[in-house]
């Protein structure tokens, strides 16, 4: 088969790791290949949430695994998604570099509400087509994620911290399991679900489905004893939990239908899932085998076979923020144009990707002018650093809010900001353009304009018709303050007037 038509999916959950290779036929999937290792992530956070030394370790040797199975995939062929323990872990940017470079390719760190999005997507994907609102509940290693939604675009996604490793590691961190052990557990989760319990019953749904690892187990074992009907109620795992409680472990208990690899965790996602059900008094739930990987899957077929879903979260966001849409339109249209000078040190790899980002940033940096015009920019950037915005991930939103900060205002303030190189080539694009399109109007650049930018003395020369300057007052005196804002970073910017 054509190496163009396979798409790979990583997974690093706060308890496996997991890569999924599939082969797309006629817009379906087909699993080619797979791997997990329980890395368990979640179970290396330190008493300060510092993955430790050795948790570290098995997760770079594991990616280094990953990444010889993925050599020879493109960039745009592999999505990497990490979840739960890389969002709270405090020294996970010391770690990440590492992990990318074992991997061999970058690792996307999304929000909750975002792993929430695509396991529904995944999920809804794998269902009968229905107009009924569906609950999907996901346990994983160290969030649990709840969706109800009927369409493709689910009305609620919440994400809650606790998962099958955090609460094992909390309430049984000696593998001994007590009848007060079990129910300190389920209340503390109980307790995390009301924050949401009473939006989920207003909201309402029809049927509830669990996926992810903790619920198939628990679902194996109900199904080995023959305790119900359903995949999963609450009298089952109530029974399972007091055989695991009189044998005083799980690994004791010996529970028929186990898989070797979820004994240390099941308790953990056990009591999670009885405070579920609890909570939010349910009677039954269906389990599925979809899960994160499936969504992701599902979202880059997506992106390739009809609309980026980025592309429409923008379009929303100007809707939602009121954007001067024309205004926007052409920032865009300058930016591209001044990038298109300023990034010749750019590996060709990269344009296509930046060319998005700036597209991206200019259709969006006056988002912030819904809140106040004085220091619109800083609105605007807090609102794409922060907001729930789907498809994109963390640092993407994150690259996306520099952007847009940078596009106007004292350009000392980025000498922190700007963490790569990589990234002055598209801040000093944004800058320009917004620059150039201050008056709000359609801009033609002269015939003769070209723009040069050289990386390793960052220094950019504007060559531009003397006349042109001349018949635009307003656009030749901010030129005139950039280059002294370029100054202040050691940076040169050099405006070469041309005449006849």
């Amino acid at each position: 088969m054509p190496l163009s038509s396979i798409l790979a999916t990583v997974d690093l959950g706060s308890n496996s790791f997991r890569v999924q290779i599939c082969a797309v036929e006629n817009g379906q999937l087909r699993v080619i290949d797979s791997l997990k290792e329980m890395v368990r992530f979640a179970g290396g956070l330190d008493e300060n949430k510092n993955i430790t030394t050795d948790a570290q370790e098995r997760a770079l040797e594991c990616l280094s695994r990953f990444g010889q199975r993925l050599q020879g995939l493109q960039t745009e062929q592999v999505r990497v998604v990490a979840t739960n323990t890389f969002r709270v872990a405090k020294n996970i940017q010391d770690f990440l570099p590492k992990a990318e470079a074992a991997l061999g390719f970058p690792i996307q760190i999304i929000a909750g509400r975002e792993e929430a999005r695509l396991i529904y997507l995944g999920v809804k994907h794998t269902q009968p087509p229905t107009t009924q609102n569906m609950l999907v509940v996901d346990i994983g290693g160290g969030s649990t994620e709840f969706v109800i939604g009927s369409d493709l675009q689910p009305d609620i996604m919440e994400s809650l911290p606790l998962g099958c490793v955090s609460y094992s590691t909390r309430f049984f961190p000696d593998g001994k399991i007590t009848a007060e052990r079990f129910e300190q557990a389920v209340a503390s989760a109980r307790i995390e679900i009301q924050r949401i319990s009473q939006d989920l019953k207003q909201h309402g749904w029809d049927f509830a489905i669990g996926s992810s690892g903790s619920a198939r187990s628990i679902r194996d074992v109900i199904d080995a004893y023959k305790l119900s009907k359903h995949d999963l109620d609450v009298a089952s795992m109530r029974m399972i939990a007091k055989k695991v409680i009189n044998a005083g472990s799980t690994r004791k208990a010996k529970l028929l239908g186990m898989k070797s690899d979820r004994i240390e965790v099941f308790a953990g996602g056990l009591a999670v899932m009885v405070a579920v059900f609890e909570e939010l008094n349910l009677d039954a739930m269906s389990v599925t085998d979809a899960a994160l990987r499936d969504g992701v899957f599902f979202d880059m077929m997506g992106r390739d076979l009809e609309r980026d879903l980025r592309d429409e979260t923008v379009e929303l966001f100007q809707s939602l923020y009121h954007v001067d849409v024309a205004q926007a339109n052409r920032v865009k249209q300058i930016a591209k144009q001044c990038f298109a000078g300023l990034s010749q040190s750019l590996p060709n790899s990269q344009l296509q990707i930046w060319n998005e980002y700036l597209d991206w940033a200019a259709s969006l940096h006056e988002v912030g002018m819904s809140i106040a015009h004085s220091g619109y920019h800083k609105h605007s950037a807090y609102i794409l650093d922060h907001a729930d915005m789907f498809g994109f991930s963390r640092q993407e939103q994150h690259l996306l809010a520099v952007l847009v900060l940078s596009h106007r205002g004292d350009i000392k303030k980025l000498v922190d900001v700007v963490t790569d190189e990589q990234w002055w080539p598209a801040v000093f694009a944004m800058r320009l353009a917004a620059l150039f399109c201050r008056s709000r109007k359609d801009l033609i650049f002269p015939d003769n304009t070209s723009l040069y930018y050289d990386a390793a003395s960052k220094t950019c020369v504007l060559q531009i018709s003397a006349q042109w300057l001349q018949d635009n007052p307003l656009i030749a005196g901010s030129l005139a303050q950039e280059v002294l804002q370029w100054h202040h970073i050691q940076s040169e910017l050099k405006i070469e007037a041309i005449t006849p």
